[in-house]
């Protein structure tokens, strides 16, 4: 039963690795160094197997978000565990429309005490959701070195599951067809992001009711 601490990649090889993201749907790729995630009307992410618990873990990575282009009410980047029940899970959605980004913990794809702040390239470059001893934390960092707590929450009781997947994903509802990237996912760099392991202590609705994340 890994954590998802031991789930690893730096996306330098150029090639989805098809262990890793064995769950992936859409066109999605590796270019530059990067995960690249289609941004359209349809729905696309890097996605890992669900075989994974975030219990005294966590996943993190450097998000790159999608140009506007002409997108009506959204186009996100976002990062979620998810269950195998749809819109049960946890994680990150950055609209580049309205300029948010929602810390979500949802049922049902919804959330009744989302918290949503004002995103910052630089500030929130990295996010990264972790698990501590009943909690769960949204953390956000401009060099995964030093990093902001923007939400604490209960963990629920599906986070010590063990068929957790984890989910880069991307969306628009209009405009030109663009793309989201990610980086350095659970990358370890001395002085900065170092993955949690189990059994190691650690350091809106969302505002629509559909989500954007899809399983594999």
């Amino acid at each position: 039963m890994p954590a998802f601490g031991l789930l690893l990649d730096d996306f330098d090889d150029g090639v989805r690795d098809p262990v890793r993201w064995s769950g992936s749907y859409g066109a999605v790729s590796e270019a530059g160094g990067r995960a690249r995630v289609p941004v359209s009307t349809g729905f696309s992410g890097y996605a890992s197997a669900p075989q994974y618990t975030l219990a005294g873990a966590q996943v993190a990575c450097r998000v790159y978000p999608p140009a506007v282009g002409g997108a009506a009410s959204e186009a996100r980047a976002e990062v979620f565990v998810i269950t195998a029940v749809g819109g049960t899970d946890a994680g990150f959605s950055l609209n580049a429309v309205t300029g948010e980004l929602a810390c979500l913990l949802r049922s049902g794809y919804y959330d009744p005490a989302p918290v949503t702040v004002v995103y910052s390239s630089t500030a929130h470059a990295w996010m990264r959701l972790r698990e501590v001893n009943g909690s769960l934390h949204w953390d956000v960092s401009a060099d995964a070195g030093t990093w902001t707590t923007l939400r604490t929450a209960a963990s629920p009781a599906w986070a010590a599951g063990t068929d957790l997947a984890v989910v880069l994903a991307g969306h628009r509802d209009s405009g030109t067809n663009d793309f989201a990237e990610f980086d350095n996912f659970n990358i370890v760099r001395p002085g900065e992001l170092r993955p949690l392991q189990r059994g190691l202590a650690g350091p809106g609705p969302n505002p629509r009711t559909a989500s954007t994340v899809r399983g594999g």
